[in-house]
């Protein structure tokens, strides 16, 4: 009889007596108390062939190819032209929230913290047909208590601050975006998103190295995931929680406020241009016009919000979308648009 044995009645593995002479086992076990030596070699056990079926092996490869033996180089030229491969690929995210969650829980776990983590990618949330937010995370296992998190493993995810943000162009993601949009989605009250250190566009890394915080829009966190390096996540999340628990609704909110009067000063400098497209080109006169019109719709809309954030003191996360995202003004404008078009063939 072999030293494994498959039993299939009772769908058991059972281990004949065995020994192991491996100096990195040796040393790890003689480390631990007796009474933890049989519960770490059922855990290592249980590692190890999750760690085979997944393939993924690369960083611990590395790391112990003296003690492994080159038998299994070719087992990690495998998993480096499968990596290779992952990369490439759109199955990327999905495997991302999934190695995402299990590191989070077993982190939880480990400090004895109560907090519930679901994978929420594939389902929608508060907005209508919306699947943003992969993660949800209920803080000490309470539904009141929410943090959201985005995996974004995508290199054309630019930071996109308000600032910088053009709503009349083609919509484009961002890392503000994202977080704002996982948090309304989620009815969250902080959210992280999490890209990757292989790919992460220059916009975020030039913004924070490793764990980086957007006043009033949330976390980001820089993770390594070939070398199985988590520790950014664990250090946001562990902010965002103490945000969480110990926030509570402002009077004012001088970083909500502060973006507000950022886009109303980046609107008021476009509408002074105007000045200058007239006295170089009177035919730009259209363009002009389109100009004026973009500029009073802006102020329009911002004053909505500044009047609603002035009354009860903050927006909440869903309106702080709908003004990040400037939604209806795009349609507004068009109509406007071709109005001033019909201007030169005398039908307006």
């Amino acid at each position: 009889m072999g030293t494994v044995r498959v039993n299939q009645q009772q769908k058991r593995i059972e281990i004949q007596a065995f020994e192991v002479g491996n100096e990195v086992v040796f040393n790890y076990f003689e480390s631990l108390p007796a009474s933890e030596r049989e519960s770490k070699l059922i855990k290592a056990l249980y590692i190890g062939v999750l760690a085979l079926m997944e393939d993924r092996l690369s960083a611990f490869l590395s790391k112990t190819a003296n003690e492994l033996g080159t038998e299994l180089e070719s087992l990690k030229m495998i998993f480096d032209m499968k990596r290779e491969l992952f990369y490439k690929s759109a199955v990327k995210g999905t495997l991302a929230e999934d190695d995402i969650a299990e590191f989070l829980q077993e982190y939880l776990s480990s400090r004895k913290i109560e907090d519930r983590v679901s994978v929420t990618g594939n389902k929608a949330g508060a907005l209508p047909r919306n699947k943003t937010g992969d993660i949800v995370c209920d803080v000490n296992g309470s539904d009141d208590i929410k943090i959201c998190i985005e995996c974004k493993f995508d290199k054309s995810i630019k930071l996109g601050d308000i600032e910088s943000k053009d709503i009349f162009t083609k919509k484009m993601e961002s890392a503000w975006s994202q977080l704002i949009e996982a948090q309304a989605n989620r009815e969250s009250r902080v959210g992280i998103i999490v890209f990757d250190a292989s790919i992460v566009d220059g916009s975020i890394q030039k913004y924070c190295e490793h764990v980086g915080y957007i006043p009033g829009i949330g976390f980001i966190a820089i993770i390594d995931s070939q070398k199985g390096d988590y520790t950014n996540l664990a250090i946001a999340y562990m902010l965002a929680r103490d945000l969480a628990l110990k926030c509570k609704t402002p009077e004012l909110d001088k970083d909500l406020l502060a973006a507000i009067i950022t886009r109303i000063i980046k609107d008021t400098r476009e509408i002074i241009g105007i000045k200058s497209l007239v006295e170089a080109n009177m035919e730009n006169c259209k363009e002009i016009l389109k100009q004026l019109e973009k500029g009073l719709l802006l102020m329009e809309f911002n004053k909505q919000f500044l009047a609603k954030f002035l009354k009860e003191g903050t927006l909440t996360k869903k309106e702080l979308l709908e003004f990040y995202m400037g939604e209806g003004l795009r349609d507004q404008f068009q109509a406007v648009a071709k109005e001033i078009e019909a201007l030169s063939s005398g039908s307006f």
